[in-house]
């Protein structure tokens, strides 16, 4: 059998320019990143989705750059195809250019990452244009961004009026100008995502945007069935959350019972 090539950025802008979609979605330990990867998952992203899905805090927010280090190295050890990219959590970017860049290098020594992913635009744009001439990799992220949560009072719709959908546009187009190597587009209009992604040379990533954009990328646990809400955005394909309380529960009767271990499955001197 042939091995599958090693996805990297000039492998993404490719699959742009030729129409071919790009597959994404995100990984929190070795184990779940080696089956997509497997599958021939283009894009793995570590996102500072753990804080909510791994943490249970209820928000990205609170989780912090030692942890995200931690898991982007964890995942690394289950990617051999796909692109790794690592979130920046909150507060590891902000401050100035140098910290940003200080964060974005621990990323790629310690957690083995191929390329990070920065929230926003505007006053970021210095931080990311050093870091691309430095040669890392950033993926940009607009729309919905998490991290504003608060600024936002939620996680509703973006773009939906004139002047915001003006503004994604042309952060998009800055974005690329600084050296992104691809945009995430959250939770925007399908029409603007559209928009954008025509306006563009580099990949966008949609989640909760249309199927216009150049790939699509969802949180795993979600897509799994392990989160107990019901996205309109998320295409479940599999009852993770029904399979693994059976299993449990098959477990505990079968301890309950005597029938597990069995004979077959005991060791003797």
């Amino acid at each position: 059998m042939k091995p599958m090539k090693k996805v990297t950025v000039p492998c993404l802008h490719q699959m742009k320019a030729e129409g071919r979609k790009i597959t994404a979605l995100t990984a929190y330990d070795a184990t779940i990143a080696a089956l997509e990867d497997a599958a021939g998952m283009d894009i793995i992203l570590v996102g500072d989705s753990a804080g909510m899905v791994i943490s249970g805090d209820k928000d990205t927010l609170a989780i912090t750059l030692e942890e995200m280090i931690f898991l982007t190295k964890s995942v690394s050890r289950g990617v051999k195809r796909a692109l790794l990219v690592a979130d920046m959590p909150f507060g590891s970017f902000q401050p100035s250019s140098e910290i940003a860049i200080g964060s974005a290098i621990r990323f790629m020594k310690e957690g083995h990452a191929e390329g990070i992913k920065i929230e926003g635009a505007g006053p970021l744009l210095e931080s990311i244009e050093k870091m691309t001439a430095m040669g890392i990799p950033v993926m940009g992220h607009l729309g919905l961004t998490p991290q504003s949560v608060h600024a936002f009072g939620g996680y509703q719709l973006r773009g939906v009026g004139d002047k915001e959908a003006k503004r994604i546009q042309e952060d998009a187009l800055r974005l690329q100008d600084a050296g992104v190597f691809s945009i995430v587009l959250e939770k925007i209009p399908a029409e603007l995502a559209a928009t954008v992604s025509r306006s563009l040379t580099i990949p966008t990533i949609g989640i909760a945007s249309g199927a216009a954009c150049d790939g699509q990328i969802l949180v795993c646990y979600d897509m799994l069935g392990l989160n107990p809400y019901q996205f309109k955005f998320v295409r479940r394909y599999l009852d993770g959350a029904v399979i693994l309380r059976e299993a449990f529960s098959k477990y505990i009767q079968d301890i309950q019972n005597g029938s597990f271990p069995s004979e077959e499955e005991s060791f003797h001197g």
